[in-house]
């Protein structure tokens, strides 16, 4: 019975009276830990931040922000009218028939104005690409000339024929485009009679030169300043690299003298094919007729 009234072991060791006199508290209340010490001023405790309230905040920005908003507001309106004077010059345009070409070939470095596929009929598409293509060969042509000759000079050709092959290249390259390579872009956009007159002389002008080139005579053109098939075979015995150069230009000019043949075939049965060819001798007609009266 006695084991009733045993110290419970996990009890406190010593109970406190919270309503005893503190004077007469056991002495084992003060083991019990001490209060925290009040927390240090400072990290912004116990601060304090004046807001004006005389001043809405922000009125600054605000002035600045509608500022900035009249500033683009003008901008767009002068956007607007620069653009309304521009469509308004289109449309003047387009009502006197000018059409307006933006420079957009080659890519990276535009020159000339170049849109096959939105200005050319789609049945004249093809023979177009074709026809830019014997264009693009004939520079290529006349690039490798310059090359070829380059090497027969530095062989001891003398200086003179790659003068003259460098003439070549810089009158047939914008030759060849301004004279038929877009008279024929016009012809097929614009069904012009005239520009079909104008690309049949020029481009028969250039296969008779690409068949020169490709045979190159010692006539009319000073010594080998042409890579063609006889100054090829001529060279070739002596010095083998520059007959060999000379054989690359003479294939070239062979192959832009093929290819032209057949673009010149092919423009004239869509002339004749189309009616132009009648309306060309129209015109003629009439046009000796007026100079005759």
């Amino acid at each position: 019975m006695a084991g009733r009234y045993d110290r419970n072991p996990f009890a406190e060791g010593d109970e406190v009276n919270p309503f005893a006199n503190p004077g007469s508290a056991p002495a084992a209340s003060s083991s019990r830990l001490s209060p925290l010490p009040p927390e240090p001023a400072g990290f912004g405790y116990g601060r304090t931040v004046d807001v004006p309230l005389d001043r809405p905040a922000g009125s600054g920005t605000a002035k600045d922000l509608k500022k900035k908003e009249k500033e683009l507001q003008a901008k767009e309106a002068e956007l607007k009218r620069r653009e309304q004077d521009i469509k308004r010059k289109e449309d003047a345009a387009a009502r006197a028939g000018i059409v307006i070409e933006v420079k957009n070939w080659p890519p990276l470095f535009p020159l000339i104005h170049h849109d096959i596929a939105n200005e050319i009929p789609i049945p004249l598409q093809r023979l177009q690409y074709i026809a830019f293509s014997t264009y693009l060969g004939l520079v290529l042509a006349l690039f490798w000339n310059i090359i070829a000759v380059t090497t027969a000079w530095i062989k001891g050709g003398g200086v003179t024929i790659w003068l003259l092959a460098l003439i070549y290249f810089i009158s047939g390259v914008p030759g060849g485009y301004v004279l038929w390579y877009r008279p024929l872009y016009r012809a097929f956009r614009n069904e012009s009679v005239l520009s079909f007159g104008w690309f049949f002389l020029f481009y028969m002008l250039h296969i008779a030169f690409c068949v020169f080139a490709a045979v190159a005579p010692p006539i009319f053109f000073k010594g080998n300043s042409l890579a063609g098939i006889l100054p090829a075979l001529d060279m070739l015995s002596s010095q083998a690299l520059v007959g060999i150069f000379y054989f690359i230009g003479f294939a070239f000019f062979c192959l832009e003298s093929v290819v032209s043949i057949w673009v010149i075939q092919q423009v004239y049965m869509y002339f004749r094919g189309s009616g132009k060819a009648d309306e060309m001798k129209r015109d003629a007609a009439r046009g000796a007729m007026r100079a005759a009266i």
